[in-house]
């Protein structure tokens, strides 16, 4: 799990309830369920009016990412990679057949049967390529439902916001129903702002550097492959491809 990302919502939450506190004011005015409707339905319906439905599908299950991303070792595909190359070098390209049977990745073992069947590397590598471009389309274009929310919801805020106002216009004889329209507007924009910048925005920003780490990690693999292809000495593909290691992986 990814305790960062826990760990910055609840900071993010508390310290907008601490300064609500610290001002005096009560958790229970900021709980306004007119406004949420308002602001999240409306939100909603606007990004599902322009999405696709099997990428707006897709963009919601995503979501879980943000806690688990998906598994990516970067040190143990080099490790394959690097145990393909002296296989290949030892018994020829057709040994890496039972290893072919023990991968169980999909791009992997596309990548390996390629390899396998002596396709050369530039059409090895021109294949996989093509393959890592849409890959990316596929998942950028389910991320975008993320970031069209993060745009959409402060607008539909103000939306709601005027629709308190004119609740409170229409009451302006009736001061006893003149507070419901104030909370209104006022909790709706806060809603409409807070939603964009504490949930739809880090979530299509955390969901964007999960992608591009995906991608990175194919890139190496197609290096890898690439390199195995042209008979390099295992060590030279090993510290080749060590240079796509950062901070963390």
């Amino acid at each position: 799990m990814d305790i960062l990302s826990l760990l910055g919502l609840l900071v993010a939450v508390g310290a907008i309830l601490g300064g609500q506190w610290l001002e005096g004011g009560h958790t229970a005015s900021l709980v306004q369920a007119t406004a949420f409707v308002i602001v999240i339905g409306g939100t909603l319906g606007a990004v599902m009016i322009q999405s696709r439905l099997p990428v707006f599908a897709k963009g919601i299950r995503m979501v879980r990412w943000v806690m688990r991303p998906p598994e990516c070792d970067f040190r143990t595909l080099i490790n394959h990679i690097v145990h393909w190359s002296n296989v290949a070098r030892r018994g020829g390209l057709l040994a890496l057949e039972p290893q072919l049977r023990i991968e169980k990745a999909a791009y992997e073992r596309k990548g390996l049967q390629l390899l396998i069947d002596g396709a050369e590397p530039a059409i090895l590598r021109e294949i996989l390529e093509r393959d890592i471009q849409t890959y990316e389309d596929e998942q950028r274009a389910a991320i975008k439902i993320w970031d069209s929310a993060g745009g959409y919801a402060p607008t539909i805020g103000i939306l709601g916001a005027v629709l308190g106002l004119i609740h409170v216009m229409e009451n302006l004889t009736d001061p006893s129903r003149l507070g419901a329209g104030i909370a209104v507007a006022f909790v709706a924009t806060l809603y409409g702002v807070g939603s964009a910048n504490l949930v739809f925005l880090p979530i299509a920003q955390k969901l964007k550097g999960v992608v591009a780490r995906e991608v990175r990690r194919r890139e190496l693999l197609i290096d890898g492959l690439v390199s195995v292809a042209h008979g390099e000495n295992p060590r030279i593909i090993q510290g080749k491809l060590e240079g796509f290691l950062m901070e963390g992986d």
